[in-house]
């Protein structure tokens, strides 16, 4: 049968954060850490949506402790206010899961900061965030990030000259960089866990193709790629899990003892779409050490942040 939820050990006294977690993916594994037994603090950037999750996850799981906290990952000044929060508090991190993002957007927009809205929402905030809870996931002992990667990893190149997009906005290939990056900050990180002594793993994981809002409305590609989207999704949504199974990868990667620092999980089956989570192919570029050295100290530059 494969890894399951009951296949979760017990998450009983250990903290979880998990980003983007008012909704799909990151609220299934948020819903399944607090069932282990986790604290799980549900970070978003709308409100309503939270107190709607924290009320749906109370109703599944009555004893839950959870809450909900906003994050806008697009914006650098939120990333830090919501991590000095936690740091005020000072209670070690054991897991935190980058999941949140935004895709395809039809039209390059930036953020506050002025960051292209991809690269800005689904890595840099997440990098910044990560950087800013070092101190309390090198706290506890076996302490993880778990970064959300996705099958749009698989891109051929990533610029880094033109992380912005700037020279050239094409949507879903920016939102594949993105998330070549993101895998690309898990190996990177794990790497620098061992030679730093933090003592903390860094993982990645995907979906597959899930269906998940972030699916359903985008990506929203406008000409050809937008026009052929838009003909074949009501096709290929039912064919997709719902983020309850496709949640699994993450969950695994989050919590199960086989999982390792520097491994990157997805679905076993049909090319990595959809069953019970497994090791997932790597993408080439994503082994560029060189590449991946280059775009953290980009990133610590951009984010003004240090791991140091």
């Amino acid at each position: 049968m494969g890894w399951s939820r009951i296949d979760i050990p017990s998450q009983s006294g250990r903290l979880a954060v998990v980003t983007g977690a008012t909704g799909g993916l990151g609220y299934e594994t948020a819903l399944a850490l607090a069932g282990a037994g986790a604290e799980v603090v549900l970070a978003g950037r709308n409100e309503t949506r939270g107190a709607n999750a924290l009320e749906r996850l109370r109703a599944a799981h009555p004893d839950a402790n959870v809450r909900f906290e906003r994050l806008d990952l697009a914006s650098l000044a939120s990333v830090a206010t919501f991590a000095d929060q936690l740091l005020a508090a000072g209670r070690g991190v054991d897991l935190l899961v980058n999941n949140a993002g935004v895709m395809a957007l039809p039209q390059r927009r930036e953020s506050i900061d002025g960051f292209e809205l991809q690269f800005a929402t689904n890595y840099l905030g997440h990098f910044a965030l990560t950087a800013r809870l070092l101190p309390l996931l090198r706290r506890v002992n076996a302490a993880r990030i778990v970064n959300v990667s996705s099958l749009a990893a698989t891109v051929k190149t990533i610029n880094l000259d033109d992380l912005q997009s700037q020279q050239a906005y094409v949507p879903f290939q920016t939102y594949g960089m993105t998330k070549l990056t993101m895998l690309m900050f898990a190996l990177e990180f794990q790497r620098r866990s061992e030679i730093e002594g933090w003592g903390v793993a860094g993982l990645a994981a995907h979906p597959g193709f899930a269906r998940t809002d972030i699916i359903s409305n985008g990506p929203a590609s406008s000409g050809l790629r937008g026009a052929l989207w838009r003909r074949t999704k009501s096709f290929l949504l039912p064919m997709s899990p719902p983020a309850g199974p496709a949640a699994l990868s993450i969950l695994f990667a989050a919590t199960s003892p086989d999982a390792k620092g520097g491994g990157y999980y997805g679905p076993s089956r049909l090319l990595e779409i959809i069953g019970p989570p497994g090791p997932a192919r790597m993408p080439k570029r994503a082994l560029d050490r060189a590449a991946a050295s280059q775009l953290w100290e980009t990133s610590e530059r951009l984010a003004g942040v240090s791991f140091a």
